[in-house]
């Protein structure tokens, strides 16, 4: 098969798994592309400063693979890819070596984003050592399961600037807690970039704010961040709808988990997005978390798409 037929039963077989799955983005033309008889995949590597804000959410150097896949064997074409990728990493390594630098450190990563429906391969990913650590899950607007009701005494209100030191040591605190579970990365420059931002965002004059702050009994013990279009645009092309919404955080204090808090939060987010148009709503989550996947499902979401990595890449 050449690579539009491939693209083209690729297109088809995936918007019959699934309806929210938007057609893949046209491959730049001078694209590195694998092939196998059943499949093609675009290789590409992206670097971030150890000092950016990127490098809070991903290891410095990612080595990805986007992959279409055909035919009556499907897993097989994503096996036969991967072993191609692997002949292409090893490669990389060696010139890394000459080049007196050293493969292989933890802050690498070979990346494989898949539907998480597209099931077939899995087992190939697996006997290659990646393992799911990120989803992108969706809420569609209709969806039902918004999770228990709020328990009394929950407040929530606009942050404010007067709520900055709140905002930063909730994120905090909870990206302590996410470190264990897939890429957030800690980083020693992650207070100041982390404060810096918040800074930014409180000050915004924003019909909808994009912070808000759940207080239990007059104790602000949550923070909610969402995103409405146009801030939310990066990640609309992930999911075959119109007006996309895109729950950032929601950051619940380390004592305060299971009290309602987060419930309340979740639910005036989704209030929010419905009033303001949007038709799904996405977020990112780590599988591995014990609490934040129920959660999450709880309140209606469903994994869309699944990151597959393997940390180091070699």
């Amino acid at each position: 098969m050449d690579v539009e037929t491939i693209t083209t039963e690729h297109v088809k077989r995936l918007s019959a798994l699934d309806p929210l799955l938007p057609a893949p983005a046209p491959w730049p033309e001078a694209s590195d592309l694998l092939t196998v008889p059943s499949g093609v995949a675009r290789v590409s590597t992206s670097e971030v400063p150890p000092d950016s804000q990127a490098a809070l959410w991903r290891p410095l150097r990612e080595h990805r693979l986007d992959v279409r896949l055909a035919g009556e064997d499907p897993g097989a074409a994503l096996a036969g890819l991967l072993d191609r990728w692997e002949e292409t990493l090893a490669g990389e390594a060696e010139e890394t070596l000459t080049a007196g630098t050293v493969p292989g450190t933890a802050d690498t990563a070979a990346v494989l984003a898949r539907p998480s429906r597209d099931w077939p391969g899995t087992e190939a990913l697996l006997a290659h050592h990646f393992a799911p650590v990120r989803v992108l899950a969706a809420r569609p607007r209709a969806r039902h399961g918004s999770g228990p009701p709020a328990v009394p005494g929950v407040r929530i209100r606009h942050a404010g600037p007067g709520d900055l030191d709140t905002a930063v040591r909730l994120q905090l605190e909870l990206r302590r807690y996410d470190a264990h579970f897939g890429v957030v990365a800690l980083r020693d420059h992650a207070e100041p970039t982390i404060r810096e931002s918040t800074r930014e965002l409180l000050s915004r004059d924003a019909t909808v704010p994009p912070l808000w702050i759940a207080e239990l009994y007059g104790n602000p013990l949550g923070l909610l961040h969402i995103e409405l279009p146009p801030d939310s645009d990066w990640i609309a092309g992930s999911v075959a709808a119109e007006r996309v919404g895109y729950l950032a955080s929601l950051d619940i204090a380390e004592t305060s988990r299971g009290t309602g808090v987060g419930t309340a939060l979740a639910e005036h987010a989704h209030q929010v997005f419905e009033e303001s148009g949007v038709d799904v709503v996405l977020l990112h989550h780590a599988p591995a978390n014990p609490r934040s996947t129920p959660f999450w499902y709880a309140q209606g979401y469903r994994p869309l798409w699944t990151s597959w990595y393997r940390m180091p890449a070699r």
